[in-house]
């Protein structure tokens, strides 16, 4: 009994120390850096979340396109988005280049990602809304010096946005074409304002070579007709290096299209001429 007794406690020490050597070996599984910058247009502090590929040393010399994400909180759309473009460039996917994807996390994105509206009863409902001009400022003149300045970076830069934010993207590029050469751009609101963003008449000459990729679901006459409307729009302006892209996936919807609207976009963008 005795025995028995002294090799239980034997066994009770080794599994505790078992646990505790286990222990010292955890540590955090980190998937990016977390930046906050001040902004002086927006009068407020800004969170970024960034992926870096694997490899990235800020001490090398090479150079890496960069994904700027709407919605890119990290619990909206970053950490997904960021995994998708892991996988993309993969060597045995290569369907995307190493590539470094900043997520802008939201403070209020009906503010940031819509235009003036004429419709009183969305003034009434949504009395922020109306600043996507002051954003894209932001963009522009802060965020993209701000990324330009402390990281490798290419000339290559994407945005992706999704509902309003692919208004937003939408606006950019119709209204300053030249702050992206690559837009995705699936499900955008272009409702908004009955809308009047389709109204403008874009001009793409001194803006370089530029990408959209557009794509909608089922997801209703008012969304659908909308990015045809745009499509359309787009599509006469081919001759001024536009390229556009369109896909209408019957099988998803609102909810469920990003995800495979942006591997779509991946690979038809990045395919090897």
């Amino acid at each position: 009994m005795k025995s028995i007794r002294s090799i239980l406690a034997f066994l009770l020490l080794f599994s505790s120390s078992l646990h505790v050597i286990y222990s010292q070996k955890d540590s955090v599984f980190a998937l990016g850096e977390i930046k906050e910058i001040h902004s002086s247009i927006l009068s407020e502090k800004r969170i970024l979340n960034i992926y870096l590929p694997e490899g990235y040393n800020k001490n090398d010399t090479v150079k890496y396109p960069v994904i700027y994400l709407l919605d890119g909180s990290a619990d909206e759309d970053f950490i997904h988005i960021a995994g998708i473009v892991q996988f993309a460039n993969f060597p045995w996917v290569n369907i995307l280049p190493k590539t470094i994807v900043v997520g802008i996390a939201n403070v209020d994105r009906r503010r940031d990602f819509t235009y003036p509206t004429t419709i009183e009863a969305d003034k009434k409902d949504y009395p922020t809304t109306g600043k996507s001009a002051d954003f894209i400022c932001f963009i522009e003149k802060e965020l993209q010096h701000f990324i330009e300045k402390n990281y490798h970076v290419n000339k290559n830069k994407t945005i992706i946005g999704q509902s309003l934010g692919g208004l937003l993207a939408t606006e950019i590029l119709l209204k300053y074409p030249h702050l992206f050469n690559q837009y995705i751009i699936v499900s955008p609101s272009l409702w908004w304002d009955n809308g009047s963003l389709l109204k403008a008449n874009p001009n793409f000459s001194g803006s370089g070579d530029i990408s959209v990729y557009i794509a909608v679901g089922k997801e209703g006459k008012i969304m659908e007709g909308g990015v045809k409307k745009l499509v359309s729009i787009l599509k006469q302006k081919r001759k001024t290096g536009l390229t556009v892209k369109f896909e209408y996936l019957a099988n998803k919807d609102h909810a469920t299209i990003l995800h495979q609207a942006v591997y779509n976009a991946f690979e038809q963008m990045n395919k090897k001429r």
